[in-house]
């Protein structure tokens, strides 16, 4: 319903083989027309994961024979819905989660058609980059933070009331919402950095401390604010880092790792867990069971619409911008390292979209 009176063609960016940027094309590619059960998003924003990264530089991958439009994450504007979806929805602002897991179509094009309840509300107080910031690493955090027996269930605030959270790597993205998410839940946040300028966006986030692993006994610092230790770990680096947390756990604590080297193996320190009735939790965002997987975009959509996930250099999080076009370039940052969110401006390769 509505939007198929509108162009034929869009633009996209869309590879057919795994490799460095360079296979990204900028192309033309038709129309998508939403299904039953589908909506169809006018994309604003579009971001970058790591992720995204390595799902396109992933050797021997079977791709699409269509190829495969990049990005799991982005915010719009509903513009069609399919049949069985309510026709209210159209001209709804809307952020996406997991748009390519397990699908040809990522949020790297103008236009994209998915299931109805990967749309969800974006209200009109938040604007269309954090609703693009949100998608993968707010959903990471907030399965890693609700891995403590005592936080089961949908963040909420107070959820995390009289808990300490430790976030390794306080100035990533996933470590960013994760601090934003520990704090709006009511948690005292404790983050690890590698330097000053990291040290500035952590605090920025809302970690009340930064500990600089690279000069400082990570444990020992936590320990003298908080000698019962972490509840929970916010951990991105197990091969360096797991058994220095079991150092720094509090009982029945859990360390939730969300990140890990392919090439590495991780020592696991069983028998002081064991005494400390402590556990490791794996968190792969993408095969959260799809209820908890809703909840949790409902409890990360209330934290948005309450200010507690904003973006942008003094909220802890720089931004750094790319045209549709120049999404290759966006890629080479990634690789290289950059501190901050990558965002793709869609709209703008057709001169639409929002100042935020």
């Amino acid at each position: 319903m509505d939007g198929s009176n509108g162009p034929r063609f869009m633009k996209a960016i869309v590879y057919h083989q795994p490799g460095d940027p360079r296979v990204l094309g900028y192309l033309e590619r038709p129309m998508p027309q939403a299904a039953a059960g589908q909506v169809r998003v006018r994309i604003e924003v579009s971001a970058v994961n790591p992720t995204d990264v390595k799902a396109r530089q992933a050797a021997g991958a079977t791709l699409p024979a269509c190829g495969q439009v990049p990005h799991q994450d982005g915010a719009g504007i509903i513009d069609q819905v399919g049949e069985g979806v309510s026709a209210q929805r159209l001209g709804e602002r809307v952020w996406i989660w997991d748009a390519a897991w397990r699908r040809s179509e990522g949020t790297a094009q103008q236009f994209l058609t998915m299931p109805s309840d990967q749309a969800a509300t974006l209200p009109t107080s938040v604007s269309f980059d954090v609703g693009a910031s949100l998608g993968i690493p707010a959903l990471t955090a907030h399965r890693a933070l609700t891995a403590h027996p005592a936080a089961e269930g949908p963040l909420r605030p107070g959820a995390l009331s009289g808990m300490t959270v430790l976030v390794a790597g306080g100035a990533g993205v996933v470590g960013h919402a994760a601090i934003q998410l520990a704090r709006w839940a009511g948690a005292e946040v404790h983050a690890t950095v590698s330097g000053p300028e990291k040290s500035a966006l952590a605090l920025a986030a809302g970690a009340c401390e930064t500990i600089d692993y690279r000069r400082q006994d990570v444990a020992a610092v936590l320990r003298e604010h908080q000698p019962r230790g972490a509840d929970v770990v916010v951990e991105v680096d197990p091969t360096h880092n797991l058994v220095a947390d079991t150092a720094l756990l509090a009982e029945r604590g859990v360390i939730a790792v969300y990140g890990a080297d392919p090439g590495r193996p991780v020592t696991v320190p069983a028998h002081t867990l064991l005494l400390n009735d402590s556990r490791v939790q794996f968190v792969f965002t993408y095969l959260t069971p799809r209820p908890v997987k809703l909840a949790s975009v409902r409890a990360v959509s209330a934290a948005a619409s309450d200010g507690a996930l904003e973006v942008g250099q003094e909220h802890g999080l720089p931004m750094h911008r790319y045209r549709l076009a120049d999404t290759a370039a966006a890629h080479t940052r990634m690789e290289e390292g950059v501190v901050g969110r990558v965002l793709i401006d869609v709209a703008h390769a057709d001169g639409r979209g929002e100042t935020s």
